[in-house]
């Protein structure tokens, strides 16, 4: 007999969320490409929308925008609108797609990462806090990119290098009608 934990997506995301928090705020800061830096909002709202997606992944990617406009100088709003439109459409199947195939959400998460990281150096250049368009997308843009995506490797890594579980259940597998995070 299975028994439903239905509180354990909330309590995995709860985790990944302190985790990635402490990194924002900790240990991003002091890890700079030129003038760009890590952005571990982005990576925790690639994560949630890749391994649950659909609603959850949208509210978490709309929180870890909100929590990385209050902890950076831009203007608030601005990646809570960038991270829960790309964690729209990284989440729009609804189901675990870093567990089904790696490779491809490594993909669609570079392709969503670089637009993110683009559309938020040039709404910083159009607001007037960067000084020049090589500033913004080559000094800023290009190295957030990078650094984001060096991340995201480290993350999804860690989450799913446990990939079996105690009930022999491979990780990322439909374990009855309920997808998990792994190993959380």
């Amino acid at each position: 007999m299975q028994v439903r934990d239905t509180n354990k997506d909330r309590r995995s995301i709860g985790v990944l969320a302190l985790v990635c928090a402490v990194v924002q705020l900790a240990i991003a800061p002091n890890i700079v490409l030129g003038a760009g830096r890590a952005n571990i909002a982005l990576v925790f709202a690639g994560i949630v929308a890749l391994s649950i997606g659909g609603r959850t992944g949208v509210f978490a990617g709309f929180c870890a925008g909100l929590f990385y406009d209050m902890t950076t100088t831009g203007p608030v709003g601005l990646m809570a609108l960038l991270l829960t439109v790309c964690s729209y459409v990284l989440g729009t199947e609804e189901r675990n797609r870093l567990a089904d195939d790696p490779t491809a959400s490594l993909a669609v998460f570079a392709v969503g990462d670089l637009a993110v990281c683009l559309a938020y150096h040039v709404t910083l250049l159009l607001v007037g806090q960067t000084t020049s368009v090589v500033d913004a997308l080559v000094a800023r843009t290009l190295p957030s990119f990078v650094l984001t995506f060096v991340a995201f490797l480290i993350f999804t890594y860690f989450l799913t290098r446990g990939s079996g579980g105690s009930s022999g259940v491979p990780h990322g597998r439909r374990n009855g009608s309920h997808y998990t995070l792994g190993k959380l």
